[in-house]
């Protein structure tokens, strides 16, 4: 597991001596210190009757890098949850879109521009009904493979380098709608098999952003060995 702080944002001082507000969701920016930033964007709806659905895995691995980072409660800016923590000298957003999971876009278009961010420091964490439960597959980049919510970021970002990581949640079973498949709940026999990726997954993410994607595609993709860094 990897240690982090937390990083505690202060405002700065306005000329009439008030302090200055500071901004939700904000880091230091790449101008006033040089740190990298990394941005990890979990994808789902939110709201309660789409929580621990299929379709929300992004968000329930944003939720297992909270525990292990604890960034204190999120804030609402960018259209998305943001919890911000320090991760070996990097700033790490993590980041939940709250436009539902057809315009995940828009949020993270806004993170990136705000942050100045390179496409190459995003990270998109989502469920894949394509692959079998439990399964990961991690890309640089690429097409959005028929996922809407990763087709409308690459829209809105105009470009295919975002590195995704894919969490498979099964095929749907037989005459079984795709669109109600992904937003129903896993069965009682799946859930230790995708709780178990869940993990997975967040250990994914952590080596994403201390080694670099080549690094991740090496371990998850092939199971070998992920030392050294980016």
């Amino acid at each position: 597991m990897v240690l982090c702080h937390v990083e505690r944002l202060t405002g700065g001082t306005l000329p009439t001596g008030r302090q200055a507000p500071v901004p939700r969701c904000r880091s230091r920016t790449l101008e006033q210190d040089g740190a990298e930033i990394k941005i990890v964007v979990g994808l789902g709806n939110p709201g309660q009757q789409y929580r621990n659905t299929r379709h929300n895995v992004g968000f329930m691995v944003l939720k297992q890098l909270r525990k292990r980072w604890e960034p204190g409660r999120g804030r609402l800016k960018f259209h998305a949850r943001c919890w911000q923590a320090s991760i070996g000298g990097r700033t790490v957003i993590l980041a939940a879109p709250q436009t539902y999971m057809n315009r995940s876009g828009l949020a993270v278009a806004e993170i990136t521009s705000f942050y100045k961010a390179d496409p190459s420091a995003v990270l998109v964490v989502m469920d894949d009904l394509a692959l079998p439960l439990g399964r990961l597959r991690v890309r640089a980049s690429g097409s959005a493979g028929g996922h809407k919510g990763l087709g409308d970021i690459l829209k809105m970002m105009d470009t295919n380098r975002l590195a995704r990581l894919r969490i498979g949640i099964g095929a749907p079973p037989e005459d079984f709608d795709s669109v109600d498949y992904v937003l129903s709940r896993f069965r009682r026999d799946e859930k230790p098999v995708i709780s178990s990726a869940i993990e997975s997954a967040a250990d994914a993410a952590e080596d994403w952003v201390s080694k670099g994607i080549t690094c991740v595609m090496d371990r998850y993709n092939s199971e070998n060995g992920c030392t050294g860094k980016s």
